[in-house]
């Protein structure tokens, strides 16, 4: 500890003794230092905070929900410092007012760029700061030129969110419109193909796949009938066997009249049939014809007057075979109906597929089409809803929260920091200087440091005595001193002082 001292006590001595060296090389760093910073021009920074409300019940029922708007002003906020409003921010202040050819605009907008920021303190909350500090300009013209960007910029950013989105909304639904128009052209022209096609081949409406399905369908109803004739020609062969074991007539006191009263019946059933319109070629009427045609040989012999009568029960029989017998005959005459239709459209297929598959062409065309076209028709009217919503409720609520702000202060450079700096750096300088040059010389400031570098015990040290008149040099050098000390002093605070002056008269 105590050589640390002693070290410390011998660099301020030597220090002490080329105190002029070391205040010299003060003047002179402090001089060039705040020369420089008196050429650095002071920035002024403006900032305005902006809140976007991004809540609409309204909005987020049709869809426009706070997702989307979120991501709108996301947009929004990074290109908000783009190459375009940058150029708009230059021409609408006074830094345009030097720009007169491209090359100059790209240099103005990049520097400009530079000083601009835009940032998100919270979810809703934007601050737009900019700043400028040009050198050809005063600093009240540089105060208020950073507040006239940070208004455009505002500006801007409201154009961008309401103006810009209403518009963009509108050149979607005139886009919506064209596509509508030219695909209802081409639907239009696509049913009358369509129409024109189906008039030339009624068979083949609908293409391969409506053939198909008809195909399907009529085989399929060809199996139903298939399936009753067999039904119906088991319960015809049942009734014929049962017929075949009943006797036709019965002897004894049967009643007289019993088959003219069933042919009289048969008759007046077959004059109801026809009174209905049914034709001689119906079922039903060839199957009461054949009735009556059974009953008449038995009601002429029952009116010869014989001893035998007609049995009732063969005569029930008989009226349930021609039921029978007429319902397999409706159904042959289906079944052969259905295996006709069957075997054309399959002969059509077979002749013409090239017809076959343009009838399938025409119709997946023109599905493809009303697809499309309803789509669209669908999506411009939620464009037109949403656009309704925007323009009337104004899903986006913008409002300015702190106006741009107008500066006082020098945001760049501390002035009064960096005097204090480069006061304290030529001191330094000074010193360090001054500590060097005794380092140097061959001189020794104390009895210790001749010792240590002879390495010879010193006996003693001879101490000076000023004469009168050398203490009153010494005096007045050192009076010289101080005032040449308290100049330097005197040169920073009034450095200082002008720079507080300044910023009163920027205020």
């Amino acid at each position: 500890m105590n050589q640390i001292l002693e070290e410390l006590r011998i660099a301020l001595y030597s220090v002490w003794n080329r105190r002029w060296l070391a205040l010299g090389v003060a003047w002179g760093v402090c001089l060039l230092g705040w020369a420089a910073i008196a050429f650095i021009p002071n920035s002024y920074e403006s900032r305005s905070r902006i809140f976007v409300q991004l809540d609409d019940a309204l909005a987020q029922q049709i869809g426009i929900g706070a997702g989307n708007r979120e991501k709108d002003i996301q947009r929004v906020r990074q290109t908000l410092t783009s190459a375009i409003n940058l150029e708009k921010v230059v021409r609408s202040t006074r830094i345009g007012e030097d720009v007169t050819s491209p090359r100059q605009m790209e240099i103005a907008v990049e520097e400009l760029a530079e000083n601009i920021q835009v940032s998100s303190e919270q979810e809703s909350l934007f601050t737009i700061t900019a700043s400028s500090g040009r050198s050809d300009l005063s600093d009240g013209e540089n105060a208020v030129l950073a507040q006239d960007i940070v208004q455009k910029m505002i500006d801007i950013f409201r154009e961008e969110n309401l103006a810009g989105g209403r518009g963009e909304m509108r050149e979607s639904i005139t886009f919506l419109d064209q596509q509508l128009a030219e695909r209802q052209a081409e639907l239009e022209e696509a049913e009358q193909r369509r129409l024109a096609f189906e008039a030339e081949n009624p068979e083949l409406i609908g293409g391969a796949a409506a053939i198909g399905a008809q195909l399907a369908n009529t085989r399929s109803e060809l199996r139903a009938v298939e399936s009753d004739l067999a039904a119906a020609q088991s319960a015809l062969a049942a009734i014929e066997g049962q017929l075949g074991n009943t006797p036709r007539t019965i002897a004894g006191s049967a009643p007289q009249g019993a088959a003219s009263a069933a042919l009289a019946q048969a008759r007046s059933q077959l004059a109801g049939l026809k009174g209905r319109g049914l034709t001689d070629s119906h079922p039903d009427v060839i199957a009461m014809n054949r009735q009556i045609e059974a009953l008449r040989p038995q009601a002429a012999a029952e009116g010869a007057g014989g001893t035998s009568s007609m049995n009732p029960a063969y005569s029930s029989l008989l009226s349930i075979k021609a039921e029978r017998q007429a319902n397999v005959t409706a159904l042959q005459s289906r079944k052969a109906a259905l295996s006709t239709e069957i075997a054309q459209t399959m002969a059509s297929q077979a002749q013409e597929p090239g017809v076959a598959a343009e009838a399938t062409r025409i119709s997946r065309d023109y599905e493809v089409l009303r697809e499309q076209y309803d789509k669209l028709l669908q999506d411009r009217e939620e464009l037109k809803l949403r656009g309704s919503v925007e323009t009337e409720r104004s899903a986006i609520k913008f409002e300015v929260i702190d106006p741009p702000t107008s500066p006082r202060v020098p945001a760049a450079p501390n002035r009064p920091l960096l005097l204090a700096a480069v006061l304290v750096l030529g001191l330094g300088a000074g010193a360090g200087v001054a500590f060097l040059a005794g380092q140097i010389g061959s001189g020794f400031q104390t009895a210790a440091g001749l010792e240590k570098a002879l390495e010879l015990p010193v006996i003693g040290t001879v101490s000076t005595s000023p004469t009168p008149a050398s203490k009153i040099l010494a005096h007045k050098r050192l009076k010289q001193f101080a005032m040449a000390g308290g100049g330097l002093a005197a040169v920073f605070v009034i450095l200082v002082g002008v720079e507080f002056v300044q910023r009163g008269m920027v205020a």
